[in-house]
């Protein structure tokens, strides 16, 4: 019954965000939208700025490109056929706003053009907008229309998590779906009101602490205590096996549809604007199936990783200093390292982290920082990334990473402008010169005799010396 209600949710997300696309395009070939595009921007608050905002918001009002009135379509649309037999009417209005959102981040180009959900890819969740009507939450169990769904608690409840969540109110339930090693597992979120709980066993200290990012390495220090580890070490390295998984499911996929394919091996192009129709044997989509798994392991290790660092970022102090990076930028020079470790969801983590334990992350331009670049002396010198040491002629040497990071707990705001405070850098720089060489020596016990990520620079200073 559950596949069944998904399967009407993918079904009816589809018919909407159909009727979203054809929406924002007619909207965008208007002529009164062309005409209020070529209107002044002005700055952020201008009567210009607020003039032009004002008249984008009346035509998406009378095209019906709001999320009120794809609401109103999602309805509809349940109304008119079999899916307002097993959707009520908050789960449809969610699935309308999900709609409008994938749609409006097209629109705004801060995402690419949503794609339907094709059947053997489903909605991975559904929720209700609140607990008293749909999907609600009741006691020790799950109600949606007709069906009383027992939940699975943990029983240790080690830290007593459970049992505090409990006692809060419910504002509304999401039901999740999982396929775990081709068994599909069915999970139950309840959106709680109140603050979550901290574990006592995570320390937390009130103070600044500063960090410094990088592909495959992070470095982190406070007035206490510093640590340079290699980030998401315990991630395991599954790409070969996805390559193998990969290479068996294009040579299926050929096997099955010789008539999609050119002579050169290329995939034909549609002609007259029918699609080509595929074959998948069931091969394929137990090779399809593997590789969702080791997708899903690799996720699943990538977010246990991002816990542990942020916990140990947040040991050091609540407040955390950070540059303000491009992840993007990484992608293009450090793709497979950003792929696997993913840094910029570990920031999104690590500020979630912050501020559940009362902090804060504060993120500054690297532009007038120039940190990696930068010594307390105030001297300013490019370095090429194959140089991971910090020497200057000043006397002061460490590990770039570290005193990058270091740095950072010395950038202060002066007149909207980031700069380092060289003055207090220097005044800092005997009681953190001992931490950061025992960060040093910290990463080399932990690698205990195994090889050191090259971008620690160790290796290469010992052959210096």
């Amino acid at each position: 019954m559950l596949s069944v209600r998904f399967e009407a949710g993918r079904q009816l997300y589809n018919a909407v965000l159909g009727e979203a696309l054809r929406r924002l395009d007619l909207m965008k070939q208007s002529r009164v939208w062309q005409a209020a595009r070529k209107m002044t921007k002005g700055k952020p608050g201008s009567p210009e700025q607020k003039a032009r905002a004002t008249e984008f918001s009346l035509i998406t009002k009378a095209i019906g490109f709001t999320d009120y009135d794809l609401q109103a379509y999602a309805t509809q649309c349940k109304n008119a056929c079999w899916i307002g037999e097993h959707l009520d009417a908050h789960a449809t209005r969610k699935i309308g706003t999900r709609a409008f959102k994938a749609a409006q981040r097209y629109q705004f180009r801060t995402g690419g053009r949503p794609r339907f959900k094709p059947k053997w890819k489903s909605l991975a969740s559904m929720e209700g907008k609140s607990n008293a009507t749909g999907l609600r939450w009741r006691n020790d169990h799950l109600e949606w229309n007709g069906l009383k769904l027992k939940a699975i608690y943990d029983c240790k409840d080690t830290h007593g998590v459970q049992a505090f969540a409990l006692q809060n109110s419910v504002k509304y339930c999401r039901l999740v779906r999982r396929i775990l090693n081709g068994k599909t597992r069915w999970f139950v979120q309840l959106i709680l009101a109140g603050v979550p709980k901290w574990k006592d066993k995570k320390t937390v200290r009130p103070g600044k602490s500063a960090i410094d990012i990088g592909p495959s390495t992070i470095a982190a220090v406070s007035d206490t205590d510093a640590f340079l580890t290699q980030f998401c070490a315990n991630v395991p390295n599954l790409q070969k096996a996805i390559r193998r998984i990969q290479r068996a499911m294009d040579r299926s996929k050929r096997g099955s549809n010789p008539d999609n394919y050119n002579k050169d091996g290329t995939i034909k192009k549609s002609a007259n604007g029918r699609r080509l129709q595929w074959v998948f044997t069931n091969g394929y989509l137990r090779l399809r199936a593997q590789r969702r798994e080791l997708h899903r392991l690799l996720a699943a290790y990538r977010r246990s990783e991002h816990g542990r660092l942020a916990n140990h970022v947040i040991a050091l102090g609540d407040t955390v200093m950070a540059e303000k990076l491009s992840y993007k930028a990484f992608q293009r020079m450090f793709g497979k390292s950003v792929r696997d470790r993913a840094p910029g969801e570990f920031m999104e983590h690590l500020r979630r982290k912050a501020a559940s334990a009362g902090g804060e992350i504060i993120e500054f331009p690297t532009r007038t920082t120039k940190l990696s670049q930068s010594c307390q002396c105030g001297t300013v010198v490019k370095k090429p990334l194959s140089k991971r040491w910090h020497d200057c002629a000043c006397g002061v040497r460490a590990q770039r990473d570290l005193y990058s990071a270091y740095l950072a707990l010395h950038v202060l705001e002066d007149g909207g402008v980031w700069k380092l405070d060289t003055e207090s850098a220097r005044k800092g720089w005997c009681a953190v010169e001992s931490l950061l060489g025992k960060a040093v020596s910290g990463a080399v016990q932990a690698a205990k005799g195994g090889p050191l990520p090259a971008s620690f620079g160790i290796r290469a200073r010992d052959r210096r010396c």
